[in-house]
Parts: C-alpha cells; sequence; structure tokens
C-alpha cells in the first residue's frame, strides 16, 4: 500500500487531521490480532493514511479489561509526546465506520535489518546487545540481538514506564528518514509488572542523563494536577495511573534499565 500525501492542512496538526477529517476505509491489514484497517483519513482536500482499530474489532483479553485497547494506544502516544522523543507516530479516539476506535497515523516503514540480527556464538558483537538464545530448528541455538542503538534505547525507557507487555520486531518502524516509531500499544499499562520486549540489551545498565531527565519531566506531568496525569485519566483508570507515576519514580530511584521480573515471560512470542 502506498501512502497519500502526509502534509496536514495549514494550520492543523496531524493529530487533529487523523480526529477530524473524513475516515474511508481502503482495506484490512489480515496480519493484525485484531481488527485493523487500513484507511485514508481527508480533510480541506489534503489526505493522509492511517490504521483505524475499532473498539468492536478487539479480541477478549484474560489480563486487560474488554473495550479498552484504543484508549492504551492513545495512552501510549501521549506519553511519548511528553518525553519529546516522538516514537509513537500520532494517535487519537474518534469516532468511524465501526464505531469508536483508535486512528494513527500510517507509517510506511522500511525493513530494519540494522536493529535485530540471529548470530551465531554467545557473544553479540561490537555495536550489539544481547537479547537471549534462540532456537533456530534442528536443535540449535542462536543469539538474538538488537542494536546498541540510542533510538531503541529510548524505547526501551517508553516501554518500562508505559510496562508493555508486547514489544515485538514487528512493531519497530523506520520511516526511511532515521526516524523510529514503535507501534501496537494495545497491552499496556497495567498494575502488573507485565513488560514483555525484545529490548533487554541495557538490562541493569546505568540509564543516560537524557532518560533521567526525561523520566524527571514525566514525574512531575504524572503529578497531582499534572498535565499528563489529566490526560491519561481520560484514557485508563485512575490506579493505572498511579502504577505509571510509581514506575517513573522506581526507574528514577534505581537509575538503572529495569531487569526481568521472573514472573511473566520476560520475550513476547512470537518475537517478531
Amino acid at each position: 500500500m502506498s501512502a497519500p500525501e502526509r502534509i496536514p492542512p495549514r494550520g492543523l496538526t496531524t493529530a487533529e487531521l487523523l480526529a477530524e477529517g473524513e475516515l474511508t476505509v481502503r482495506g484490512r491489514i489480515r496480519e493484525a490480532s485484531n481488527a485493523a484497517l487500513y484507511c485514508t483519513v481527508a480533510y480541506d482536500g489534503r489526505e493522509a493514511a492511517c490504521v483505524y482499530k475499532p473498539v468492536a474489532g478487539e479480541r477478549p483479553l484474560w489480563d486487560f479489561p474488554d473495550g479498552t485497547l484504543a484508549q492504551r494506544e492513545v495512552a501510549a502516544y501521549a506519553v511519548s509526546e511528553a518525553t519529546g522523543w516522538g516514537l509513537v507516530p500520532p494517535t487519537v479516539l474518534r469516532d468511524g465506520p465501526y464505531g469508536q476506535g483508535m486512528c494513527q497515523l500510517w507509517i510506511e516503514g522500511r525493513p530494519e535489518a540494522e536493529l535485530l540480527a540471529l548470530v551465531d556464538g554467545d557473544e553479540p558483537g561490537e555495536g550489539w546487545k544481547a537479547i537471549g538464545l534462540a532456537d533456530v530448528g534442528g536443535g540449535r541455538t542462536a543469539l538474538l540481538v538488537h542494536a546498541d542503538d540510542e533510538r531503541l534505547r529510548r524505547l526501551a525507557v517508553l516501554d518500562a514506564v508505559i510496562n508493555n507487555a508486547d514489544r515485538k520486531g514487528g512493531h519497530l518502524l523506520s520511516d526511511g528518514e532515521g526516524r523510529l516509531h514503535g507501534i501496537d500499544h494495545g497491552v499496556t499499562f497495567s498494575t502488573e509488572n507485565k513488560l514483555r520486549t525484545l529490548l533487554w540489551g541495557w538490562a541493569g545498565e546505568p540509564l543516560t542523563r537524557e532518560a533521567t531527565e526525561v523520566l524527571g519531566a514525566l514525574k512531575a506531568g504524572l503529578g497531582a494536577g499534572g498535565a499528563l496525569a489529566g490526560r491519561l485519566a481520560e484514557l485508563i483508570t485512575a490506579a493505572e495511573v498511579a502504577a505509571t507515576l510509581a514506575r517513573v519514580e522506581a526507574l528514577l530511584a534505581s537509575g538503572k534499565h529495569p531487569e526481568p521480573g521472573g514472573e511473566w515471560p520476560a520475550i513476547p512470542w512470537p518475537p517478531v
């Protein structure tokens, strides 16, 4: 699918275009586990491609309340914007042809061969971080690694804050201009520790100064009367907002990237 022009009308932000434009379904993304529709959104002669995930198409999950995944996607975008890193594409909650749902700017991603790899041996090699051993068939294993990349490291911090339970390789998109985007954030913000990700390469390592400063800003925004706390309260429960603040505070107190807890599978399956 080739994406239409992404430039919003003058004076209209991309998020406003997604929220206010006329939404037209063009096809279905069949690889998605929940209903995900490829659409265009048009306003004042301009058009952009987007993904529309109606709440009505969400499959029930045993560990997340029914009908809440779209709101969690929008909440992840809100936190991403608060970091200033712009890791999640513009995402809004709106009505569409199949009812209320999440609408997110389409990223015409390209394969990121430089971010994930399987290598022989026990060490990742220079410029790579080890994730763990993977079964590659025939009784053989290989070391799954990810790039020692600043963009991925920022995303690892964001995932720790939003408690992302499903950070797969297929959820990493590069737009061809050097910008990395994370997508599919429906299973986030649980009050229980559910962090499940491929980005464990920095586990236990000190946070960067930049990450610490961003976490400090998030703490302020999530505090009583904070703008981010107010926005999240419109999308997730009060307990989930409080748990998000607690995770930020825990990261600041430890000064380190989190490590797998052991009570929950650390790596999603399938990993891509």
